[in-house]
């Protein structure tokens, strides 16, 4: 299985740009959606899924069939092979599909355009979502979709490494000084204490940890040049020189997981979506899944989600909210997580969530304080830039880093 956060790092910006080319500075599409009419009667819903294998497709599919079949409706769940490029072409030649998955780092992008249709306030009890949730599918004070679901950072330890590097329960680090002692420990048993992703979807996390972030929380300013991000970068850099923490790179690997997997550090900071890869690739590695180290500022890890959304275009809306409703609904969500290891966005199946996967309660405790991607429109350069000057950050100045995002950010934004 491939990680969302690598797949997400790898998303072309074509579709976006034929989006936007398409909208005509976003007017293009809240014109057209005005003249979509609702049509009453049985649906024929179109639904576009970015699927993460075999298991869940099945389990979409058979959740749509098993709605269509009560509901008299028909629902045909399509998985791609390229969401953000098939969704859109399908946006900007004006034939969406009537529901598909949006992922949170393209929302603001489908959202700013017209593109989505904001029914949000009407899936019923939408405070029962994470609260980190419902702000990352907020754009101009409205709630857009219903979150899908959802994954966190947390930490992983390989219990053989870390027996053998002479430490202890009592060691797992909770701090960001524990932190680096114990690294200074494992350092000095001749191995590499942390594989460290060298993206925003990994170093970010310690943004969060001493209370800075990239973005203000409506998502129409930057503010990565400030003392919290500077000294959060700084600890960073502080990891990588001192020979604490590899990239995947250094560590001959394609990405953290990997490296995890094959022994090549005894720590890492990945998400739950490694469950499904250790048991696949490296089955044999014993590991355990705790907290990602408090910062100054307390506790902070990111969050990965997706939401519902609907086309502003489509013919059938109100039977495609009854959908949504119906795939948010708490039993279904758990059945989901069963099926293909997602953790549900509703908080009342937190208790079942952990009732049945009670290894992965590190990471649904992270929505209490978790930090979404970056939500604001026309991003693409702009993260791909401040992506460069991560990957470079051992020898580079985490000052000019973080100025160079404001820059870049406040001319995508028009600022």
């Amino acid at each position: 299985m491939t990680p969302r956060t690598l797949t997400r790092a790898a998303v072309a910006g074509f579709a976006a740009v034929a989006l936007f080319g398409s909208a005509a500075c976003g007017s293009g599409f809240d014109d057209s959606a005005k003249d979509t009419k609702q049509s009453s009667g049985p649906a024929s819903l179109q639904i576009l899924i970015g699927s993460s294998g075999e298991a869940e497709t099945k389990a979409v599919q058979d959740a749509a069939a098993k709605w269509a079949s009560s509901s008299g409706n028909t629902a045909t769940v399509t998985p791609a092979q390229d969401l953000t490029q098939q969704l859109g072409q399908a946006l900007a030649g004006g034939t969406p599909p009537d529901v598909f998955y949006v992922d949170a780092s393209r929302f603001a992008d489908y959202a700013s355009v017209g593109a989505l249709e904001p029914y949000g306030d009407k899936i019923s009890n939408t405070d029962d979502f994470y609260e980190s949730l419902r702000t990352t599918f907020t754009y101009d004070g409205k709630l857009y979709c219903a979150p899908k679901d959802f994954s966190t950072l947390a930490l992983e330890i390989n219990t053989d490494m870390w027996a053998k590097a002479g430490l202890t329960d009592a060691d797992v680090p909770t701090t960001w000084d524990q932190l680096t002692a114990v690294s200074q420990k494992i350092k000095a048993k001749g191995m590499v204490a942390l594989a460290l992703g060298d993206t925003r979807d990994r170093i970010g996390a310690f943004m969060v940890q001493n209370g800075g972030w990239l973005m203000s929380k409506d998502g129409k300013q930057p503010t990565a040049d400030t003392p919290e991000n500077l000294q959060a970068l700084q600890y960073v850099k502080s990891l990588l020189t001192n020979g604490y923490a590899k990239f995947p790179k250094q560590l001959d690997a394609g990405w953290s997981g990997e490296a995890f997997g094959k022994g090549k550090a005894v720590m890492t900071i990945e998400g739950n979506w490694i469950k499904g890869a250790l048991q696949n690739d490296f089955p044999k590695v014993k590991y355990k899944v705790v907290p990602l180290p408090a910062g100054p500022k307390g506790q902070g890890t990111l969050s990965f989600t997706q939401c519902w959304g609907i086309a502003a275009k489509s013919k059938f809306k109100d039977q495609a909210i009854k959908f949504v409703e119906a795939m948010t609904a708490g039993d279904q969500q758990v059945t989901f997580a069963k099926a293909f290891g997602v953790m549900p966005s509703r908080q009342s199946v937190r208790d079942q969530y952990t009732g049945a996967f009670p290894a992965d309660k590190p990471f649904i405790d992270g929505a209490a304080y978790a930090q979404g991607p970056v939500n604001a429109p026309k991003m693409d350069s702009v993260l791909r830039d401040l992506e460069a000057g991560l990957q470079g950050l051992s020898t580079g100045d985490p000052k000019t880093i973080l100025a160079n995002f404001d820059k870049n950010a406040k001319a995508a934004l028009g600022g």
